[in-house]
């Protein structure tokens, strides 16, 4: 083949100067597209209730913000404000049930109709120290520790100098010069107890999660049914899992135990469907109750007894957040955030 038979290679692309980036639009391009003042820009994506603006100049200043892709700046809202808006949530390192997940749902919103921003910070692996530096550096004008990460007054101190009015921990326990909502999990071991207690059954093993971190739950909920007088309690790990629960079924006839608390509903359906797999009749072999009265509990053949954990709603907890950020004080109060009830089904 000749030389003019090959196929030429394309001409190169011109070289040109790049097409700069549209400029960022500002609380001003908004004022003219809507035409008000800045102020007013400010008070309507500020949400500031203490000033009176009429909902159609509302809706204008809205819909030109959304026009021009206005968002305002965090950073600078800060800086005038002299705090952030941030409400800092470390996530759960372990599955916190349907019971918790809606809860916390539930509190993120009612955060967020009352203008915070909700930073949810994975802490896995952080120690109390380490985790605080971090959360820290975000500048959170309130943080509400879970308790996975057990914090000291040394850590509540940090997250106070670096902004945060207020640092509320949800557990077991209190930390000085945190705001305490305690959950009494030794009460829904109690609750449990003294309910088999009451049908007769006194030897009763409780379901302990073998999953790492569920400790702060479980082992507080095994003390509370140590304590129920008349029960003989004999802890019982297992997995979450079908071929856990089969095993631990498979050796209940040896164990010589009438009655089973586990962890939660979820745990207890798994054993309840392995020792009915066994042959063993619930509940005239053995009576079982879980915890959070699970919708699923009722439709179970027979119906699952429960203990029922009775929280406040989210928004009341958002409620708390935000008095005691505009309203910080040295003076932490401690407040009891779950009351527990049992209630009896077919499985007792």
């Amino acid at each position: 083949m000749s030389q003019s038979s090959k196929s030429p290679k394309p001409p190169a692309p011109a070289s040109g100067p790049a097409t700069p980036p549209p400029p960022v639009p500002t609380s001003a391009d908004v004022a003219r597209l809507a035409g008000v003042s800045r102020a007013t820009v400010s008070y309507v994506l500020n949400n500031a209730e203490a000033v009176r603006i009429s909902e159609p100049t509302r809706r204008k200043v809205r819909e030109a913000a959304e026009e021009l892709g206005y968002v305002p700046h965090a950073a600078a809202r800060s800086l005038r404000a002299g705090h952030t808006r941030i409400v800092l949530l470390p996530t759960s390192h372990v599955p916190a049930g349907p019971l918790y997940s809606t809860f916390l749902n539930e509190l993120q919103w009612a955060l967020r109709r009352l203008d915070y921003t909700v930073v949810q910070y994975g802490s896995l692996g952080l120690s109390g120290d380490e985790a605080v530096r971090a959360w820290a550096e975000l500048r959170p004008v309130a943080v509400i520790s879970l308790g996975e990460i057990t914090l000291s007054a040394r850590n509540v101190a940090t997250l106070k100098r670096a902004g945060a009015r207020a640092v509320i921990t949800m557990g077991p326990v209190g930390v000085p010069g945190a705001h305490a909502l305690v959950m009494d999990q030794q009460e829904v071991g109690v609750r449990a107890a003294a309910h088999l207690v009451e049908r007769g059954r006194r030897r009763i093993g409780v379901v302990v999660p073998e999953e790492e971190g569920m400790e702060l739950f479980s082992v507080p909920r095994l003390t509370g049914a140590r304590s129920v007088a008349g029960a003989e309690v004999t802890a019982l790990p297992m997995a979450y899992s079908e071929e856990s629960a089969a095993a631990l079924a498979a050796r209940w006839r040896g164990l010589g135990l009438d009655a089973a608390f586990a962890y939660n509903d979820e745990y207890a359906m798994l054993l309840m469907r392995a020792l009915q797999d066994e042959g063993l009749r619930v509940p005239e072999d053995v009576a079982v109750i879980g915890a959070d009265d699970l919708l699923i509990g009722r439709l179970l053949r027979p119906r699952l007894s429960t203990v029922r954990l009775e929280m406040p709603t989210g928004e009341h907890l958002a409620s708390l957040v935000d008095h005691a950020v505009r309203e910080p004080s040295e003076v932490t109060e401690r407040r009891d955030l779950m009351a527990a009830a049992a209630i009896g089904r077919e499985s007792t």
